[in-house]
């Protein structure tokens, strides 16, 4: 058994003091040996216990855990995250309101109102560690429960879970091959929210945030720096949804067209993880079917960035200019077409900084706008709108999640600039 330096320093005390002393410290040597083995046993016993308690636990999680079929690693994440909220005008959804809307209620009743869901929890599974074709291989889903309620009575506790990611990626040295459905490459990145998950921040300010269909080409070189090719082919999508739990879809004018959106992005980056530094220009072209054989075209030019100054304070932010957007996630507000249907020119974007003084907190606020042509748009058209936001998040440990956001939101029509107050406070946890 190997001596702690305290324990030799101690029977060397010992030695010495009966060396000296023999008679009169024979005694309380005797008694401080006895002690110090005494205590050295009791320690070996209670590391033999915590072994076997360790290896109890391991045997227990062999017999649990769960294997897919090919025998890759799989994770389990998700987030239970129940939000409640207030609001003191009338807006376009209640619990992730990104509009105020027109006309207020003149019947008489409040037009604030408040509640609480849990809708924007999530779940989701990753595999990792497969190869194919010379390539690392990887899959993921993830889902949630924000695809709204069924029509029955009392139902609204009960919302309907919806898929907002799946995808399999094949990763080569330099090359990189996603099919399925993810953000698209012209807007890369999302708002830092707990108020905001089932639709993300800045929706309809300046977000172009719709996750579809898609398969997509990544070529990059280099380390410090690195500098990457990105081009995609996107199902075509108009943005607006058939009726409610229709099982048979029919298509769209995008779908008519019998086009794919096509995007593309160059970037430049570096840095890993929470350190990741990267910023790009992206563009987008889609067709939609009008009468006869032409085409109205939707078109974007993009910007974006992610600034990471070190690991305590990020800069995040997409910028873009373009018509007809609605079909990628809110472009023009929600509004695709206008004045004698034509599409709406409309230009927006987002920024958000982000302070993370430790691990368990984040204080944080941004920024966006969305403008449309006001030429293009008939008199009851939203003609700009404009959000803020600020929130603080706090991770006490064991994958507790609390905090608040306290969002601003200002709508011009024609005839009125409308306001509001939407106060979220969340409690969460993550796994």
């Amino acid at each position: 058994m190997t001596r702690t330096p305290r324990t030799a320093l101690t029977l060397l005390v010992a030695a010495l003091w009966c060396a000296f002393f023999p008679r009169t410290a024979r005694a309380d040597v005797q008694d401080t040996t006895r002690a110090v083995l005494d205590s050295l046993t009791d320690r070996l016993e209670r590391a033999e216990h915590a072994l076997e308690r360790l290896q109890t636990q391991m045997q227990e999680q062999e017999r649990t855990k769960v294997a897919t079929r090919q025998h890759n690693h799989v994770e389990l994440s998700g987030t239970v995250l129940m939000n409640g909220f207030y609001s003191n005008a009338k807006v376009n959804n209640s619990d992730v309101p990104t509009f105020v809307a027109t006309p207020q209620d003149t019947t008489g009743l409040p037009n604030g109102y408040g509640g609480a869901q849990v809708r924007q929890s999530r779940i989701g599974l990753t595999m990792t560690g497969a190869r194919a074709l010379g390539a690392g291989l990887t899959g993921d889903i993830q889902l949630d429960f924000y695809g709204g309620q069924p029509s029955a009575s009392g139902a609204r506790p009960f919302p309907v879970p919806r898929i907002r990611t799946a995808f399999v990626r094949l990763d080569w040295r330099h090359l990189g091959l996603l099919m399925g459905q993810e953000t698209q490459v012209i807007s890369p990145w999302t708002p830092s929210s707990f108020a905001s998950v089932g639709v993300p921040g800045f929706t309809n300010a300046g977000n172009l945030w719709f996750w579809l269909p898609q398969v997509r080409l990544t070529y990059e070189v280099g380390s410090r720096p690195r500098v990457g090719l990105q081009g995609a082919v996107v199902a075509p999508n108009l943005g607006f949804s058939s009726p409610s739990y229709s099982v048979a879809t029919q298509p769209d004018s995008a779908e008519k067209s019998s086009r794919p959106f096509v995007q593309g992005r160059a970037y430049i980056g570096w840095g890993d993880g929470e350190t990741e530094t990267q910023i790009g220009v992206g563009g987008h072209r889609g067709w939609i079917a009008t009468t006869g054989d032409s085409t109205l075209a939707s078109t974007a030019v993009t910007v974006d960035a992610r600034i990471a100054l070190g690991s305590h304070v990020l800069l995040m932010g997409e910028a873009f200019n373009g018509s007809a957007l609605a079909s990628l996630g809110g472009g023009g507000i929600g509004q695709e077409f206008g004045v004698n249907g034509i599409p709406v020119d409309t230009r927006g974007g987002w920024v958000q900084l982000n302070l993370r003084p430790s691990f368990a907190w984040e204080i944080g606020g941004g920024w966006g706008m969305d403008d449309p042509d006001d030429t293009d748009l008939p008199a009851s058209g939203r003609m700009k709108n404009m959000q803020a936001e600020g929130h603080i998040h706090w991770r006490p440990g064991g994958g507790l999640i609390l905090g608040g956001e306290v969002l601003r939101l200002q709508t011009t029509y024609a005839s009125v600039v409308e306001d509001a107050w939407h106060v979220n406070l969340f409690s969460g946890l993550s796994f």
